[in-house]
């Protein structure tokens, strides 16, 4: 069983390291006043927890019968062989209309069963920014005319992603990176549990840490690194197995700045955020690592840290991407 699914978090009070977040979810669920909310936050910080805590709460035994959970990331990436197959929508799916609208046809589909036992019902997207435009279009509406009896609940690593329509009508929740002294904790507490006390040699403190540094706030990332040490029984390459992908995106996008192509560096990023995903925040944090690595000055630090706390602020990702990489362009010799 991986670890991720037995450590997840079954009450509210399991979640670690958001504490804000967590006051505003349980004043909502205590006082059954819950408004259409977006989570926003980086992977592995424990936004789908917290609904399913948060959902657990609201409604006691009956919350999987008012809660309705929609994967946009494999409808728009599937298409319409994801709805043909899943037996969720399967009986909906209408083969001959196109996949926008299904996914109008079943969202509605949905809004429309009544709650049991409880005023209204969450409509859960999870990787919002998925939705392509039509397709967040159509759901502005359908918010509108279901809000009386349906709170949507919309998950994010990319904000910027969604219509100023959608995001206006929602409360932000942002969902902080875990505090590295609390992710240590709790993987030395999940590691006593699975040995009993005894320490291996695998995974000793200094261990720990380096797991902590490579997972860079993502506590799902984490607990999985963990497993795969601890069932190893040795010390695995820990960059060799997180090196990815967008890693080599980013190291293009560097080295294209040196270059003195900004625009190809600027389009390289900006596909981390659209076609891989990502939030800004993220991107800043492979930035970071290849700045680090191979253009280690004091200067990018600074121009890192500016636009972290740029982001930070809620200002537009792409445009404080687009500044950075001009600020390196500066400072490139």
């Amino acid at each position: 069983m991986l670890w991720t699914e037995k450590y997840r978090p079954r009450f509210l009070e399991d979640i670690i390291g958001q504490e804000p977040v967590i006051g505003h979810l349980s004043s909502f669920a205590k006082t059954s006043s819950v408004p259409h909310m977006m989570l926003t936050g980086q992977h592995g910080t424990g936004k789908t927890s917290a609904i399913d805590c948060f959902a657990r709460r609201l409604y006691g035994e009956n919350w999987q019968m008012n809660t309705s959970l929609f994967q946009t990331a494999d409808l728009f990436l599937q298409g319409k062989n994801y709805l043909e197959q899943d037996e969720r929508y399967s009986h909906l799916y209408r083969k001959q209309e196109s996949l926008i609208a299904n996914f109008k046809y079943i969202v509605k589909s949905y809004a429309a069963l009544r709650p049991l036992d409880a005023d209204f019902k969450l409509m859960i997207f999870e990787d919002a920014h998925t939705l392509t435009r039509d397709a967040q279009q159509a759901l502005r509406r359908i918010m509108e005319r279901t809000s009386p009896t349906c709170r949507f609940v919309l998950t994010t690593t990319n904000p910027s992603a969604i219509l100023p329509a959608i995001a206006s009508r929602c409360l932000p929740l942002f969902f902080a990176p875990i505090d590295s002294t609390l992710m240590m904790s709790h993987l030395a507490a999940i590691r006593e549990k699975e040995f009993s006390g005894h320490r291996t040699h695998s995974c000793d403190e200094d261990y720990l840490e380096l797991i902590v540094q490579t997972s860079r706030g993502d506590l799902r990332r984490a607990i999985m690194l963990l497993q795969l040490a601890m069932q190893s029984g040795t010390r695995v390459d820990l960059a060799a197995i997180t090196q990815s992908e967008t890693g080599t995106i980013t190291a293009a996008a560097i080295a294209a700045v040196r270059k003195g192509d900004l625009r190809m560096a600027i389009r390289e990023l900006e596909s981390l955020m659209i076609d891989y995903g990502l939030s800004g925040s993220e991107v800043l944090l492979k930035v970071r690592a290849i700045a680090h690595r191979e253009y280690n000055h004091p200067k990018y630090a600074i121009a890192l840290a500016d636009a972290d706390a740029r982001i930070g602020h809620c200002n537009n990702e792409f445009i404080q991407i687009g500044s950075l990489l001009t600020e390196f362009k500066e400072v490139f010799p």
